[in-house]
């Protein structure tokens, strides 16, 4: 039951008990009222018995004395009297008016006649007195019938005012015991209206309101303090405490619902603010090292607890290659045919929705196919390479546009990282023999030299130049031409490929720098350089191009130069082997005086 309810019927049982008891009240003040009218009507009754009694006696002794004194005074008061006996009638009804029964005024009637009686005698007493009978008068007032007759007007006036008290009595009686009870009553309701008041009190302020109150007041400061871990009461009455206690539910389901919503609001925004810091960092990178090494990075914290690896696809040969992985994800990091990952056939993430059915890649272990992910990395429309994450879910995977984005991000920067390896490939090598141009060689040369200087390590560099290379092109072609640049080339780089780099100077002339060699371990290079070119045996279609011979010069710091007279020097002694005659190794400290 509804507190409002037990309320309005406790308040209406209340409202209806106090007014029983202010009845009772009222009626017991009512038995108080008949308590003492009955007792001034018993004074009234006394006082009329009284009068009537002294005056019959008051007559009598005066119609006495006058026979014996025969006093006209005393005659004058007796008339006097008997006037006023007269008025016996009208005490009658008043005393009938004052609640006297008929039975008691039957009696008084009775004793009053007795008294008329008297009168009579009393007045034939008088009249003997006049006649000068005083004798006889004598006797009739004082015989005994006159005393008999005096004496039963007493007794019935005397029986007349017993009845009245024990009436009196009774009534007095009646009406203490019935304001006794009615009193007592009235307690009874009082006592019951403050029982019910302190049960009201007690049971639904304490029990049903106070307490439940209490403990929801704590759960609402608690959730008032954002505390959503406490535990709302269970009152399940129906009333309003029970639908405060319902309120409280809802207000901490949607708190908790709130709390989660901002909980993910703010992974949602570390989330976003990683891959801006990603994206950021990706476009500082300078080489594919770079790249990657971000990826590793970020890509743990963006996918928080998610194991994952990158690949790369390779040209030559066509498969995708592992460069990258964290968390220790499952499976080995062979590499696999394009074909092998739906998302790369595809274009798109795969699965398309997580839980639901569907193929799993190929390249993935059967013990975490249904839980991956591959995400392949997208640029100009073609598939680059490919995310691959493992133990992926909804619960603990960021949302996968995040994957997607950075995936996104990292295919813009692979791709711009190829672009740009390309064209520094073209801007720094040579597109003929692959060697790299005269654009580089300023670069490495004042690199190797600080190396070298802080080292204490020597320096040398070749200066190469094919000898009479005018006239292969002439009698064959420039396409003959080439192909004998690129056949040397390929036997330059052979030759300092672990010692130095080695770079197309001009149209038939080459340059070496050999890092750390000194003039000795040049001129054994120089040796090996030209001993292959002169050994080297070349056609252009059925003709014979003949033997091909180069002139090599040879400087070395800091035996021969200082740095910045490095190229110099060793131009120097390549024009020095071409005055003597070309097909010859010619090194600077040769030319110095002896």
């Amino acid at each position: 039951m509804r507190i409002a309810t037990i309320t309005n019927w406790a308040y209406g049982a209340t409202v209806c008990l106090t007014i029983i008891s202010g009845v009772v009240m009222l009626m017991a003040s009512n038995a108080d009222n008949v308590e003492r009218q009955a007792v001034e009507q018993r004074q009234v009754f006394d006082q009329l018995t009284e009068e009537i009694e002294v005056e019959i006696w008051s007559l009598s002794d005066l119609a006495r004395l006058y026979v014996i004194k025969q006093d006209s005074d005393v005659l004058a008061e007796y008339q006097q009297k008997e006037q006023s006996m007269k008025a016996v009638e009208h005490r009658l009804a008043k005393l009938k008016d004052n609640g006297a029964t008929d039975e008691e005024l039957a009696l008084l009637h009775e004793g009053l006649r007795v008294v008329d009686a008297l009168q009579d005698e009393q007045q034939t007493a008088l009249a003997q007195v006049t006649r000068g009978e005083q004798s006889q008068a004598l006797a009739l007032l004082y015989g005994k019938p006159y005393e008999q007759e005096l004496e039963r007007a007493q007794d019935q006036i005397d029986h007349f005012r017993l009845m009245l008290d024990r009436r009196a009595q009774d009534a007095v009686q009646q009406a203490t015991n019935t304001s006794r009870l009615l009193r007592t009553l009235s307690e009874v309701m009082v006592a019951v209206t403050a029982l019910l008041f302190l049960f009201v009190l007690g049971f639904i302020l304490k029990r049903r309101v106070l307490r439940p109150v209490v403990r929801l007041s704590d759960v609402v400061n608690r959730l008032a303090s954002q505390d959503y871990a406490v535990e709302t009461p269970n009152f399940n009455q129906i009333d309003e405490i029970g639908d405060m206690a319902q309120a409280i539910r809802i207000f901490r389901e949607n708190g908790l619902v709130r709390q989660r919503l901002e909980k993910e609001r703010d992974a949602d925004w570390a989330i976003r603010e990683l891959l801006a810091r990603m994206t950021q960092r990706l476009q500082g990178c300078e080489n594919f090292e770079d790249v990657i090494n971000v990826a590793q990075l970020f890509a743990p914290n963006i996918a928080p607890g998610i194991a994952g690896r990158i690949y790369i696809l390779d040209r030559d040969p066509w498969q995708m290659r592992c460069v990258a992985q964290w968390l220790a994800p499952e499976g080995e990091q062979d590499p696999f045919h394009p074909d092998a990952c739906w998302a790369v056939r595809r274009g798109q993430s795969h699965p398309p929705v997580n839980g639901e059915p569907d193929i799993a890649c190929y390249h993935l272990p059967e013990t975490c196919a249904n839980h991956s992910l591959c995400v392949p990395l997208i640029a100009q429309g073609e598939a680059i390479g490919l995310l691959s994450f493992q133990n992926i879910t909804p619960e603990t995977a960021p949302s996968r546009a995040y994957l997607e984005l950075m995936a996104e991000a990292l295919g813009l920067a692979l791709a711009n990282q190829r672009l740009r390896d390309a064209l520094l490939e073209k801007a720094l090598h040579d597109p003929l023999t692959g060697l790299r141009n005269r654009h580089h060689l300023e670069d490495t040369l004042r690199t190797q030299i600080s190396l070298a200087a802080r080292n204490a390590e020597p320096v040398s560099c070749l200066m190469i130049d094919i000898d009479h290379f005018k006239n292969i092109n002439d009698r064959f072609g420039h396409e003959a031409g080439d192909r004998v640049i690129k056949s040397v080339a390929a036997i330059i780089q052979r030759a300092v490929h672990d010692t130095g780099v080695a770079f197309r100077y001009g149209g038939e002339e080459f340059l070496a720098l050999l890092t750390g060699v000194d003039e000795e371990g040049a001129h054994a290079c120089a040796t090996e350089i030209f001993e292959g070119v002169h050994t080297l045996s070349m056609r252009y279609g059925l003709s014979e191009i003949g033997p091909v011979d180069v002139s090599i010069g040879i400087a070395s710091y800091p035996e021969h130069v200082q740095s910045d007279n490095l190229l110099r020097a060793a131009d120097v002694a390549l024009y020095r082997a071409k005055e003597l005659g070309r097909s010859r190794i010619v090194s600077f400290g040769m030319l110095e005086p002896g």
